[in-house]
């Protein structure tokens, strides 16, 4: 049986949907009966506790023989700190699989985690993945670059700064590479592994880094979206530094941006220094771990992207 912790968020709802389709037993921890009702609709256990909270996990990962950890944030908001989901979070979870017998750990990591990192972000992701390796239980790590698909956050905030004005603004030059992949493809590189390869043969330990058959410019995604979008602006590239500095004004800037019915998405420091760097590896790391040739994003946008301006 899985035990999946995250099955409600953007990657963990399209897995669960591919679980429930081929009859997989699994048990999601949710925090709260709203989500355990999601999780039970698809004929799924549901378990109420939260992953920060040690004392809630308790028996909870019972009878459970691979964990799915897919439990992440990528903005910290008050107490759910990078530190306290990330590592704490992670730390609690994989005690508890220890204590529980569990033979197999899934750790939905990202490209890019580093312990050397200056990114809080990508520092408590690699630590988290440390955690994971030193729990003495088997592990798979993916190490995605970013992952896009109905419901994803990067693409939501991509699509409100795209309408938001006569304009579109891109932090800096807009240059740094990234390779989307499909979150539909991202779900069977899983299942690939887990139906198809580990549950079947050995339990061995891997990392795995991969992403879509492109690398693509930030410039490059925001001409994609909107075309797909059917929306025709020009771009403007505003220099990182006035951005910065223009940060503690955002609470002023959105109640302006509510009054005009305009919705401003939100932003930090980290992200838009993140946005300057390239996310990218192999383009051909897909075929080569997971047997097959993932979409393109223009090609995956036609299948999520479905209204149309």
């Amino acid at each position: 049986m899985f035990f999946i912790a995250g099955g409600t968020g953007f990657i963990g709802k399209h897995l669960m949907n591919a679980l429930g389709a081929k009859g997989c037993n699994a048990r999601c921890l949710v925090r709260s009966e709203d989500k355990a009702l999601i999780c039970r609709s698809l004929g799924f256990e549901a378990a109420i506790g939260d992953i920060t909270d040690r004392e809630s996990l308790k028996g909870k990962l019972d009878g459970c023989d691979t964990v799915i950890h897919l439990v992440g944030i990528i903005e910290e908001k008050g107490s759910m700190t990078f530190e306290k989901v990330h590592v704490e979070g992670t730390r609690n979870l994989a005690d508890e699989a220890r204590k529980a017998g569990v033979r197999h750990i899934f750790y939905q990591s990202a490209l890019g985690a580093s312990a050397a990192s200056w990114a809080k972000y990508y520092k408590t992701k690699a630590e988290a993945e440390e955690i994971v390796k030193a729990s003495g239980i088997a592990y798979t790590i993916f190490r995605p670059s970013l992952v896009v698909g109905e419901g994803d956050g990067f693409t939501e905030k991509l699509k409100e700064l795209v309408r938001v004005g006569p304009f579109i603004p891109v932090p800096g030059s807009g240059k740094a590479k990234l390779q989307p992949i499909y979150v539909e493809d991202w779900v069977k590189c899983f299942m690939t592994l887990f139906l198809n390869g580990l549950r079947n043969t050995d339990y061995g330990s891997r990392i795995y880094e991969f992403g879509g058959p492109e690398h693509l410019t930030y410039n490059e995604i925001v001409l994609q979206l909107m075309e797909a979008l059917s929306i025709s602006k020009p771009v403007i590239h505003i220099p990182i530094k006035f951005i910065k500095m223009s940060l503690p004004f955002y609470g002023i800037s959105k109640g302006i941006g509510n009054f005009l019915g305009k919705k401003i998405p939100s932003v930090t420091a980290e992200q838009l220094s993140l946005l300057q760097l390239d996310n990218i590896c192999d383009k051909e790391s897909v075929e080569k771990s997971f047997g097959f040739v993932p979409m393109k994003y223009g090609e995956a946008l036609k299948l999520f992207i479905k209204e149309r301006r």
